[in-house]
């Protein structure tokens, strides 16, 4: 049978998808709907949904729909809506994206931890100043979420010679050797006193939006690093700016935002102790979204 697949986002253009689901599926019917082109036909004819944020209220108007096929690691952006169907609802786990989100941690733990902000500055004022070197086993880096993709960061992470510790809304089992677990709210507060770096790998819902605000900051030892690889919702961004302002935080990585592009007017921009990075900490290949999709798809037919 001849699927009808509609790749959907209100957020970016989807058109990058279609080479690959061309290959992957040469006989289906490709529609799309993004930023950039509207050209679903009926949506009664669809039978898929690859998608990154669709609008809400869209997917409970395809009655024939099968299944929606996230492009990413989260389906927030697909749970958010109220009207979802009682459909299955996939997301991508892939050995590449989980090594993109590694590879870009490292880097962002590095920067903080060895002030290579402050050695950019000073290239520009060629001013051949050193700051003090601390050995990476006596820094502490907590992760918070420990899906795939945190549990991945923590094991490449200790590998580089960090203390690593995490935290997660309920145990977790089969973590990886030496790192240090947390979990539930009332182990929160301890787990946040050690961390000098904290990363924020959580999913994005009802109780974690606004998680990362002056009250979580205040709990973290003055002079933390903050690096925000999760979702723009979890920042309540004049929080952060209080805490760098004060001292209480020391630097800021953030790689997702509210509103994203980030306004060109936004605080964020030229700030000297936050990196601001356009969503990039890892980027799944449309191969794999098109592999995954049509690996899902026949497990459906199967039953």
């Amino acid at each position: 049978m001849r699927p009808n697949i509609a790749l959907v986002s209100d957020q970016i253009a989807m058109d990058y998808l279609v080479p690959a689901f061309r290959a992957r599926f040469p006989e289906a019917d490709l529609r799309l709907a993004d930023t950039r082109e509207q050209r679903l036909g009926a949506l009664e004819e669809i039978d898929a949904v690859v998608c990154w944020s669709p609008p809400p209220g869209l997917l409970a108007r395809m009655p024939s729909l099968r299944l929606v096929q996230s492009v990413g690691a989260g389906i927030d952006h697909i749970t958010r809506d109220p009207s979802l169907p009682d459909v299955p609802v996939c997301r991508i786990v892939d050995r590449d994206t989980t090594a993109g989100m590694n590879a870009y941690l490292a880097w962002s733990v590095v920067h903080g931890q060895r002030h290579m902000g402050g050695y950019i500055e000073r290239q520009r004022r060629a001013a051949w100043e050193k700051s003090p070197i601390v050995p990476p086993a006596r820094h502490r880096v907590g992760i918070a979420g420990l899906g795939v993709l945190g549990q991945s960061a923590a094991r490449a992470l200790a590998a580089i010679g960090y203390t690593v510790r995490g935290w997660s809304r309920s145990p977790k089992g089969d973590l990886p050797a030496g790192i240090e677990a947390f979990h539930g709210v009332a182990a929160r507060a301890e787990f946040l006193a050690g961390c000098d770096t904290l990363v924020c790998l959580l999913p994005l819902t009802d109780a974690t939006r606004g998680v990362l605000n002056a009250e979580l900051f205040a709990q973290l030892p003055r002079g933390a690093h903050l690096i925000n690889a999760g979702r723009g919702a979890h920042l309540v961004q004049h929080d952060l700016l209080a805490a760098l302002q004060s001292g209480q935080l020391a630097s800021a990585v953030l790689d997702a935002f509210i509103e994203e592009p980030l306004p060109p007017g936004h605080p964020f921009w030229h700030h000297p102790c936050i990196t601001v990075t356009p969503h990039v900490a890892t980027i799944t290949a449309p191969e794999a979204v098109a592999r995954q999709t049509h690996e899902n798809l026949a497990r459906l037919r199967r039953g």
